[in-house]
């Protein structure tokens, strides 16, 4: 039934097939004479459709190669092969049918972009709330954002603090703690506590709004790629035209000239091209990466700059414990057990690292009592019959009374302070980790003709030296909003560029790229969306592998193209001699289309590119950080 209704999406190919059966049940009857004239006008019909069709792309620019195929049937119908004329109509249908399959995996739109956007927002109004269209927020009006709700409109604090994550706007994975009076950007989400902000700007003038147009300008203002196979189309049409034109000025038989071009048709071209793409796109899938079109392998084959986010991208886009200092008379061990039994009646981010990073080393928490958080600064517990006091270090020192000494940072750190029965015993050290892959993903590049590597990121300079250091890259753009990232790429000297990121910050820059590859394991739907390739697992070695099966994937549609043109060109010269039959040429060029159709599936297959080894990250020392909760 699937087939059936597969087959009904293309029509010209069931009538094809219809008038073929039709003609053979004919050609058995006394009707048989009223065959030829069946098959010639449906031949000529097909073809005056193609030619319609091919002056539309003429007009558009586009140069298209069906001439060849409605030459040859038109001429083979004028010399009386009807039969060789429907041939090449099953073979141009079914060319046809094939090429919209490919062109049909085209990206999706932007409208889960705008999806993500708060459609209401909460408006306190004498001293009471009321939910209106986030379009009709005027600045001035007090709007309440609610716990794990997106902030509608840019704003100024109101209430006396509030913890953001604004990691999809900014890429810094760590909470951000605003202070009354404080400015906050549309786009972030709300931490634990409802916060009142008043409105400094309209929903068509905030931050978020404004990502969102320079998404749907940055797409809009891209130029398209021109096919593979496009290359061909004028200089094979030219060769073939002029075969069959010689082949009748030398004979003087125009029977001589349809001969030629029955076997001159593009299918290699029409066909196998689209084949090869198919088949790459597959294989990008199998390694985990969605490719949304065949002009993004084109594109990625020929990268010459690759440019990539840090936060989620480079690094693993969330805090992990990465070691434990001392202080007191405590091993390690026990202050981290400590810590993550008070910190598991904590709903801070920061709590979730800490148990976590117990949990791995094989520390269970143990059931504490009497547990108080004061949120974004700290909670304490009674765990096994002793106080424990985790978080900032003002908070730490302010509950026992004592001075906290501040731990030793590298940049991108910061510490969670830990003090049992009044006395600090040390502090759990966190940092966003680069990933183990990221330095040979980055050497993978190279080996595969990426001239230059960039990190554009919004985070901190030192930070971002720090890890493009670890990784080998030299040219770091730290600090950057959106419209710098953008910048960035258009600037560049080596194009084609890929850009390699996630967060909502990244969907502009995605866009304006020349190949845009987000990082969507994590569900980043605006970087998703604006993407030309989507990471579906969460691991960056999937870039280097999705521009080895780009070259791959050229490679072999490359020799389809040409191993179709040259046994077309050697059946040409065969039938310009007089020795090939239309009949029999138009069959022969189905076997020259699956010769083609069968070399270029080999772009489906191939060695999986597996995951660079395992390397450790070794910060070198810094200059320490600002530590935060």
């Amino acid at each position: 039934m699937t087939t059936v209704k597969n087959l009904g999406r293309y029509p010209l190919v069931m009538a094809t097939v219809l008038v073929s059966a039709v003609a053979g049940v004919l050609s058995l009857t006394p009707w048989s004479p009223a065959v030829p004239w069946l098959v010639s006008a449906y031949a000529l019909a097909v073809a005056g459709w193609t030619g319609v069709g091919m002056l539309r792309d003429l007009l558009r620019g586009h140069a298209g190669i069906d001439i060849l195929a409605v030459t040859a049937v038109t001429a083979a119908v004028v010399v009386g092969e009807h039969w060789a004329a429907l041939v090449v109509v099953l073979m141009l249908t079914g060319g046809e049918a094939l090429e919209d399959y490919a062109a049909n995996r085209a990206r999706r739109d932007l409208s889960a972009l705008m999806s993500r956007a708060p459609a209401t927002a909460h408006v306190l109004d004498g001293g009471s709330l009321r939910d209106v269209r986030v379009d009709d927020v005027r600045p001035g009006d007090l709007v309440v954002v609610r716990p794990a709700e997106v902030v509608p409109v840019d704003g100024e604090l109101v209430s006396d603090r509030a913890d953001l994550d604004e990691s999809s706007l900014t890429g810094e994975p760590l909470p951000v703690e605003r202070q009354r009076g404080d400015e906050v950007p549309s786009g972030g989400i709300n931490g634990q506590q409802a916060v009142t902000l008043r409105a400094t700007r309209s929903a068509r003038d905030s931050q978020y709004q404004q990502i969102v147009a320079l998404v749907e300008q940055a797409t809009t203002s891209r130029s398209r790629t021109v096919r593979l196979a496009d290359r061909f189309a004028v200089p094979f049409t030219l060769v073939a035209l002029a075969i069959a034109g010689l082949a009748w000025w030398v004979s003087g038989d125009g029977t001589r000239f349809a001969e030629v071009l029955v076997v001159a048709t593009p299918c290699p071209l029409l066909i196998a091209a689209p084949v090869a793409f198919m088949g790459g796109m597959s294989r990008a899938a199998r390694e985990g990466v969605i490719v949304k079109s065949s002009e993004t392998l084109e594109r990625l084959d020929r990268a010459r700059t690759v440019a990539f986010d840090k936060t989620g991208t480079l690094t693993h886009g969330r805090p992990a414990l990465a070691r434990v200092e001392t202080t007191g008379g405590l091993a390690a061990d026990e202050v981290l057990r400590l810590a993550a039994s008070a910190e598991q009646y904590s709903s801070h981010v920061l709590a979730d690292a800490v148990v976590e990073g117990a949990r791995q080393r094989g520390l269970l928490p143990t059931e504490g009592t009497g547990a108080h958080e004061v949120p974004a600064h700290g909670v304490r517990a009674l765990v096994a019959g002793r106080e424990v006091v985790v978080g900032k270090r003002s908070y730490v020192a302010a509950e026992t009374r004592t001075a906290v000494e501040p731990a030793v940072l590298q940049p991108g750190e910061l510490a969670v302070h830990v003090a049992v029965d009044g006395v600090p015993v040390g502090a759990l050290v966190l940092r966003d980790e680069v990933r183990a892959e990221a330095a040979t993903t980055v050497s993978t590049l190279r080996s595969l003709g990426v001239d230059h590597v960039m990190m554009l990121t919004g985070d901190q300079r030192t930070t971002a030296e720090h890890v493009a250091a670890a990784l080998g890259i030299d040219d770091v753009r730290a600090e950057c909003l959106p419209l710098d990232k953008v910048e960035a790429v258009r600037d560049a000297p080596a194009r084609p560029v890929v850009m390699v990121g996630d967060g909502v910050n990244d969907a502009p820059v995605l866009a304006s790229a020349d190949v845009g590859i987000a990082m969507g394991a994590r569900g980043a739907t605006a970087a998703s969306d604006s993407a030309d390739a989507v990471v579906l697992r969460d691991d960056v070695s999937a870039v280097a592998a999705a521009v080895r099966v780009s070259k791959d994937t050229l490679r072999v549609a490359l020799q389809s193209i040409w191993v179709g043109i040259g046994l077309s060109v050697a059946l040409m010269l065969v039938a310009a001699l007089g020795y090939l039959p239309a009949l029999a040429g138009a069959w022969m060029q189905e076997g020259v289309d699956l010769v083609a159709i069968l070399w270029a599936l080999r772009a489906s297959r191939g060695a999986r590119l597996s995951g660079p080894p395992q390397t450790a990250y070794a910060p070198s020392p810094a200059e320490p950080a600002v530590a935060a909760r």
